[in-house]
């Protein structure tokens, strides 16, 4: 069993752009200047960081930190709900950034260059009780549930997470797949066939994207916050070309809700019967299922402590 005092810290080399590894040989040399204990192992492959985190939860450790991007921090957050009923009373987690996407962190005051700052956060442990979402599906007609922090999306936002991971196994750099994965959807503007249940009202209608954010999902929900208890849900129409411009200059201002595109709501709970064809992602991560509807997502309210990271 681990020491209480020692930090389990799992790195993915896999998450981040090109020169993430220069970064956490930085992470590395300032943790060790300021004395931090931590047991430290890194992913072989994106898809082990899971792997990694449900040994340390098994191992009895009371403080787990991923370096890395939402994605990482999403499979994290899953080996550590899955593992709630033996972990220590005092668990807590956290991120230092170091991914392509960044968001959860970034709501948090904390950029990727802001390294030290979230080490001392760990360092300090003040934590905050925040709320997880729970998204179950079917695939292949068995029930399935995964969780997220940040946010689902279906349709756009999601196609555009699959393209950038198509486009870096073809180019082989995350920094150069990003433009050429944003241009080759954006344009592409496709709707798609859905139909809902948010609380108590049924919604029927020709989507480009919808947005289900615990946090800011990635600009399209920017007034939720991880700790209310409510998801803010965004549903996107398809704007003509010459909109998207308006779009996303809101959505780099933080108004993406002023968009005449974007119809927003607030609920504890929705349900997806139908979403035709689209993808869908949580924090940045593809579900596998061709046919996953219905989707039934949903909060655990306070449900983990997170070291929030100490901001200058």
């Amino acid at each position: 069993m681990a020491e209480a005092n020692r930090i389990g810290v799992i790195y993915n080399p896999h998450s981040g752009f090109d020169h993430s590894q220069k970064r956490w040989e930085l992470i590395r040399k300032y943790m060790e200047q300021k004395g931090v204990q931590y047991d430290f192992l890194q992913s072989e492959t994106y898809d082990s960081v899971e792997r990694l985190a449900k040994m340390m939860c098994e191992n009895g450790y009371h403080t787990i930190v991923v370096v890395g991007g939402d994605g990482s921090l999403n499979k994290t957050v899953n080996a550590i709900m899955e593992h709630r009923d033996i972990l220590p009373d005092d668990f807590a987690f956290s991120v230092i950034p170091n991914g392509v996407g960044n968001d959860f962190s970034r709501f948090w005051g904390i950029s990727v260059d802001d390294y030290k700052q979230a080490i001392d956060g760990i360092i300090a442990r003040h934590t905050r009780k925040i709320d997880v979402g729970c998204c179950t599906y079917q695939d292949d007609g068995i029930p399935m549930r995964r969780y997220f922090l940040n946010c689902v999306n279906i349709g756009l936002g999601a196609r555009l997470v699959k393209t950038m991971i198509d486009a870096t196994q073809i180019i082989g750099s995350k920094r150069l797949s990003v433009v050429p994965a944003f241009i080759s959807r954006i344009y592409e503007r496709k709707q798609f066939n859905m139909s809902m249940k948010i609380e108590t009202e049924d919604i029927e209608g020709k989507y480009m994207s919808v947005c289900i954010g615990n946090c800011h999902g990635y600009g399209q929900t920017p007034n939720s916050v991880p700790y209310n208890g409510l998801l803010d849900i965004s549903l996107i129409t398809r704007p003509e070309w010459w909109q998207l411009f308006e779009g996303f200059w809101l959505l780099g201002k933080g108004r993406f809700l002023n968009y005449k595109n974007v119809h927003p709501y607030r609920a504890r709970k929705i349900i997806v019967n139908e979403i035709d064809k689209a993808l869908v992602s949580l924090d940045g991560v593809i579900l596998p299922s061709k046919h996953p509807a219905p989707l039934r997502i949903s909060l655990e309210k306070e449900a983990l402590d997170f070291i929030v990271p100490q901001t200058s």
